[in-house]
């Protein structure tokens, strides 16, 4: 059981994690001090945090104020963790929808506007266009409509960016763009989203 706890409080919207998420995530550092992912953020929940805390794979950094407790003792739940072993960073970037997104800043890639985008293909694929990194952008619905099955000359529309398969560097600082809604104080010193540099 949680003390002292306004469970409401912690929102963690850009995680698609289990409900555990959404109380107490603990931010989760590589081995080099560096989240092990930017968007989605690095996240357990704190249950998992304890578990590799006990089984000696992180060191906690620092802890909430609330406490766990089991039969015999009560715990801090851990609110930054590192691990203790470096893991090496996924090279390949996996073509997903959100993926995709990220990569184009969730806007449309012809006339710049945000909300409720779809993908397309800038070779239409019923003239040979393929579904890949190199030939999908994200695009909003009126220039979807209006591109319709034309090539890019003919639709009268223009790319803001050549689609281009991105390096997994690239898209954790595309990441580093998008803050999830929830940020805990103690996160500040392992995060650089926008942060004004002391003089």
């Amino acid at each position: 059981m949680l003390d002292s706890v306004d469970q409401g409080e912690f929102r963690t919207g850009f995680v698609r994690e289990p409900s555990a998420l959404k109380h107490y995530p603990a931010l989760v550092l590589n081995a080099d001090f560096r989240p092990l992912s930017y968007y989605p953020l690095s996240l357990w929940p704190w249950q998992e945090a304890i578990k590799a805390a006990f089984l000696d794979r992180v060191t906690i950094l620092s802890e909430y104020d609330a406490v766990v407790r089991s039969q015999r003792e009560a715990f801090k739940i851990p609110s930054v963790v590192v691990l203790k072993e470096y893991v090496k960073p996924q090279k390949r970037v996996a073509f997903t929808r959100f993926n995709l997104f990220l990569r184009d800043s969730f806007c449309c890639q012809y006339c710049g506007s945000k909300g409720d985008l779809t993908f397309d293909h800038v070779l239409p694929r019923s003239r040979g266009g393929t579904t890949s990194w190199e030939n999908v952008v994200a695009a909003c619905a009126p220039c979807n409509l209006r591109k319709a099955n034309k090539p890019l000359k003919q639709s009268g529309l223009s790319l803001r960016r050549p689609p281009h398969r991105p390096t997994s560097e690239e898209m954790q600082q595309a990441g580093r763009r998008f803050p999830p809604n929830y940020l805990h104080e103690s996160w500040t010193d392992f995060l650089y989203w926008d942060a004004e540099l002391e003089a």
